[in-house]
C-alpha cells in the first residue's frame, strides 16, 4: 500500500475530524452568504418602500413649483422667443418631475371631472347633458406622485343646467 492509503486506514479519527472542520467551514461561508442575501434583500425592499411612499416627494414638490413659475412665465411672456424659452425649460423640469416618480395632470377639456385628482374652481352651467361634469378648461396643472394627488389640478367644471 501507498503510504497516504495507510495513513487514511491506520489514523480514521484524522480524516472525520478534517472533515468535520470542512464542513464547520462551509456551514460559516454559507451563514454568511444567507445573511448577505438577506440585507440585500431588506435593502431592496427598503428601496421599494421608499419609491412607493415618494422618497422624492420634498424634491418633487419644488420641481412642480418651478414647473408652474415658468409655465406661467411662458404665458406672460412678451415675445414669441421668450415664451419658446420658458415653454423649453418647463419641459425640462416636467421631465424632471417624471424622472422623480411625479406626474402631472393636465386634463383636456371635455375629460371627466376626477374629484380625486382635480378640484373644481368654478362651475359653468351648460345645456348639453353629456357634457355635465366635465371638464371646461384647466387653469392650474396639479401633481400626483406614486399614484397620490399630491397637488389637484384646479379645473373649471361643466354643469348641466335644463332648460
Amino acid at each position: 500500500m501507498t503510504e497516504p492509503a495507510a495513513r487514511s486506514i491506520e489514523d480514521p479519527r484524522t480524516t472525520i475530524d478534517q472533515l468535520a472542520e470542512r464542513i464547520e467551514d462551509l456551514s460559516r461561508v454559507i451563514a454568511r452568504q444567507a445573511a448577505t442575501i438577506e440585507r440585500m434583500v431588506d435593502t431592496a425592499k427598503a428601496r421599494a418602500d421608499r419609491d412607493r411612499a415618494g422618497a422624492d416627494l420634498p424634491l418633487v414638490v419644488e420641481l412642480f413649483a418651478l414647473y408652474a413659475d415658468t409655465a406661467a412665465c411662458a404665458a406672460t411672456a412678451q415675445s414669441p422667443h421668450e415664451r419658446d424659452a420658458f415653454d423649453a425649460m418647463a419641459t425640462r423640469v416636467e421631465r424632471l418631475i417624471v424622472g422623480r416618480g411625479g406626474s402631472l395632470v393636465t386634463p383636456r377639456p371635455d375629460s371627466p371631472f376626477d374629484a380625486l385628482t382635480m378640484e373644481a374652481s368654478d362651475v359653468t352651467p351648460t345645456d348639453d347633458p353629456a357634457a355635465d361634469r366635465t371638464v371646461d378648461g384647466l387653469i392650474q396643472p396639479g401633481l400626483t406622485v406614486s399614484g397620490r394627488s399630491i397637488r389637484p389640478a384646479t379645473v373649471v367644471v361643466r354643469r348641466y343646467v335644463e332648460r
